[in-house]
């Protein structure tokens, strides 16, 4: 730690975005009652940012501004990154680290692919290295995996982690607006970016999925270890399909710890529209976990955006303050284990695979010998709903046939939906969802 005495801590701001000025504001209006509760009073000493002259906010002192990182963090306490990306935010936060800083970030990309890195460097400093922000916003989730579950042993967790998609697939249900519609709402609204490739890809969910399963499992998990599936290929007849099944389609996070090992996914599933999953609106955010002795737990709140993610930061720039109060640290993050990546066969899922096929005599019965000749056992089939596609090589009508399978690995499932593309009656490119079973 570098300061022991009585004198103010120094807090260093990194970035003034969309949650770097909520940071910023609370740090300035809230100085008085955030020191109380420390027990010594807190000063933000400076803020870094490209371009000064372009900040302007009623409540700022605008000679914080600056360009000078590494001048700025070099005297403070405790160093807030809120840069985003790799570079030169790892930079930054090391060299903090290794300073004798206290390091709070919400850079879930950070974390997800130098986790590791950053969790030993910390610890060989012993300095604080806080992250809730960087998983679900203002949801307690971090903490309560790093240190109210530390007794327990957690098995599983599922959730939904980004509010982008959650909105967007939340419009085509209840709206019925076609993706690109949706998306373009989303944008209007502030819940997706000018480039939203790493939500609707799953990318920034796969990030998130990485740190909580590190800290579920005690074990290094990063963003190579993950699996992702984005929502770009959901359909309309995706959604309506779902909805006459009285099923919504929500991203999930999914993390388990089975007898093959760690699996961490990410992918578009279709839940009971009875589940609590799918009363989960808008941007909000959703994390189930089960442990052993707790059992089921869910964490409920608003995933993304300024305050509610800036609330999250300065919980945690309050938590590293009472501990330099203190003169101690808060708990490390234990890798101790080394536990195994479970291999994509490993996992086994219900499916639902909607196939548009020529309107013929036995092209059902077809379609059946190809998934059993696979050993995958069929559910249930749904031939109702109409298509909007067309097959320019084809005269008659197209239909699209729905099968929903028992659970099977997806190496497997994968292998037998190829083998009925090639058939001749088969067009276009069938939908693959998995079914969330309870």
């Amino acid at each position: 730690m570098k300061r022991h005495g009585e004198g103010p801590i120094r807090i260093a701001l990194l970035g003034i975005g969309t949650v770097g000025s909520q940071t910023a504001r609370l740090l300035i209006e809230e100085r008085e009652e955030l020191s109380a509760r420390v027990g010594r009073d807190i000063t933000l000493v400076g803020i870094a940012c490209r371009n000064p002259d372009q900040v302007h906010y009623p409540w700022l002192d605008e000679t914080l501004l600056t360009t000078d990182i590494e001048g700025l963090c070099r005297d403070a306490d405790i160093v807030v990154e809120l840069i985003g990306g790799l570079e030169p935010a790892r930079t930054v936060v090391m060299t903090a680290m290794r300073s004798g800083a206290c390091v709070v970030t919400a850079n879930k990309a950070l974390l997800a692919k130098f986790g590791p890195e950053l969790y030993r460097t910390s610890a060989d400093h012993g300095v604080d290295l806080y992250f809730e922000a960087a998983v679900a916003g203002a949801i307690p989730i971090v903490h309560p995996l790093r240190e109210s579950l530390a007794g327990d042993r957690i098995v599983t967790m599922l959730g939904i982690v980004n509010g982008t998609t959650n909105y967007i697939l939340d419009q085509m249900t209840t709206e019925g607006l076609d993706f690109d519609v949706a998306l373009r709402q989303a944008q209007e609204q502030g819940y997706a970016e000018a480039d939203p490739t790493g939500d609707v890809e799953g990318e920034d969910a796969a990030n998130k999925a990485a740190i909580m399963a590190t800290l579920a499992f005690h074990t290094n998990v990063v963003i190579g270890d993950v699996t992702a599936e984005g929502i770009t290929a959901i359909t309309a007849e995706d959604i309506a399909a779902a909805t006459a099944e009285h099923k919504v389609i929500k991203l999930l996070a999914v993390i388990e710890n089975g007898e093959r090992g760690v699996s961490t996914r990410v992918y578009p599933a279709l839940i009971d529209d009875r589940h609590p999953l799918a009363s989960v609106h808008g941007s909000f955010n959703a994390v189930f976990v089960h442990a052993e002795a707790a059992g089921d737990l869910m964490f409920y709140g608003r995933g993304a955006g300024g305050a509610p993610t800036a609330s999250a930061v300065v919980g945690d720039i309050v938590t590293e303050a009472r501990h330099i109060v203190q003169g101690c640290t808060g708990p490390a993050i234990p890798t101790y284990r080394d536990l195994p990546h479970a291999p994509l066969d490993a996992a086994k899922a219900a499916f639902a695979v909607r196939f548009v096929i020529h309107d013929k005599p036995g092209v059902l019965a077809t379609i059946a010998q190809e998934f059993a000749s696979h050993g995958i056992s069929i559910n249930g089939v749904n031939q109702d709903l109409k298509p909007t596609t067309h097959d320019p090589g084809y005269s008659g009508e197209l239909q699209q046939l729905r099968v929903v399978t028992h659970q099977c690995d997806e190496v497997t499932l994968r292998a037998t939906v190829d083998a009925v593309c090639k058939l001749d009656f088969v067009t276009g490119t069938p939908s693959v969802l998995r079914v969330l079973e309870d």
